[in-house]
């Protein structure tokens, strides 16, 4: 399809931008009082899923670069969330796993899936077909 001027609404990574971004919106509040982000969110999700985890480990799983997930890890250290372990074979490794604190965040977080669904206002057949296809996406622009 050729475009003659250059216009927002024409170009398809704008509503992808904007849906993920108003849809992701609609959680914020609870995760802000809760004192995390979106994608500490995603990350603490990882070491929920696996109890312990390797930065690779959770960058591979929720496409974030070392450079981005390190400082966002150490947030969460502070935070009390994890702990950070390097491993005595490697000093380069590190372990994370879950504090108390983190294990109990897990709790009050678990509806969060849930919100985002019902703010975007589809289906049940309509999430599962965009899921498809945003994975679909994911995995093409990746490589």
């Amino acid at each position: 399809m050729k475009k003659e001027k250059l216009k927002v609404e024409q170009e398809i990574g704008f509503p992808l931008y904007a849906a993920a971004k108003e849809a992701l919106r609609a959680c914020q509040p609870e995760l802000s009082e809760l004192g995390i982000t979106y994608t500490q969110y995603l990350a603490m999700s990882v070491i929920w899923e696996y109890k312990e985890a390797n930065l690779k480990m959770i960058g591979e799983r929720i496409y974030l670069d070392s450079g981005t997930l390190t400082p966002l890890l150490r947030k969460l250290e502070k935070k009390g969330l994890i702990i950070r372990e390097r491993f005595k074979q490697d000093e380069r490794s590190m372990m994370i796993t879950l504090t108390t604190k983190g294990k109990s965040l897990e709790k009050k977080v678990r509806h969060i899936p849930n919100l985002i669904e019902t703010k975007l206002g589809l289906s049940q057949e309509e999430l599962q077909l965009l899921q498809n296809l945003l994975w679909k996406v994911l995995h093409n622009v990746k490589g």
